[in-house]
């Protein structure tokens, strides 16, 4: 009995499919991802954060992209599509295109059932080899809950957890304020 493998991806091949697609995937090694369609209420969410961060940030040197932004991890080769990114300073981009963002600040995902499990295990542990990276945000759908985890000045991270609508986020990193009740603003729990 023989088995047929698919063939592995360079980099290169992913992007040339995926700046052509209709949809999104995800990159990590060789293999593509295909991505889900998100639901009314984690479009909701990410809807009032990207209002909440351009709000706050219009005259910083910062900027907030919504989740057609994709993100690579150089140090473990993974390409994806973080729901809200911010980036403070310089935006560092891969190549021309300025699609693939190097150095995100502040990454913001919306759990699903489906991805809960990889957004807080492998999906972290890509996210934490990148430097820039100050913030992680982790926000429940179908509840009011939200898990911030900041990195500290020896390197580990600090997990706070917020559940309550009236309980205010403070980002020191970015010098945002997230009132969970703004987060969660029309957002059916």
């Amino acid at each position: 009995m023989s088995v047929h493998h698919k063939p592995l991806l360079t980099p290169e091949e992913y992007l040339a499919i995926e700046r052509k697609a209709e949809t999104k995937s995800e990159y990590f090694g060789g293999e593509i991802f295909l991505m889900a369609g998100a639901s009314e209420r984690h479009n909701l969410i990410v809807a009032n954060l990207v209002g909440e961060f351009r709000s706050q940030l219009k005259r910083r040197a910062c900027k907030v992209y919504p989740s057609d932004m994709r993100v690579k991890v150089q140090a473990t080769g993974l390409y994806t599509y973080p729901d809200v990114v911010v980036v403070c300073g310089e935006p560092k981009f891969e190549d021309d295109h300025k699609d693939i963002l190097l150095n995100p600040t502040l990454i913001v995902e919306v759990l699903s059932e489906s991805t809960e499990a990889y957004d807080r295990g492998k999906k972290f542990d890509h996210y934490r080899t990148l430097d820039s990276l100050s913030d992680y945000l982790l926000m429940a759908q179908d509840h009011p809950k939200v898990e911030y985890y900041a990195r500290q000045a020896n390197g580990k991270w600090l997990l706070s957890v917020f559940n309550h609508l009236q309980e205010v986020i403070e980002l020191a990193s970015v010098g945002c304020e997230l009132p969970l009740n703004e987060i969660y603003d029309k957002v059916e729990l």
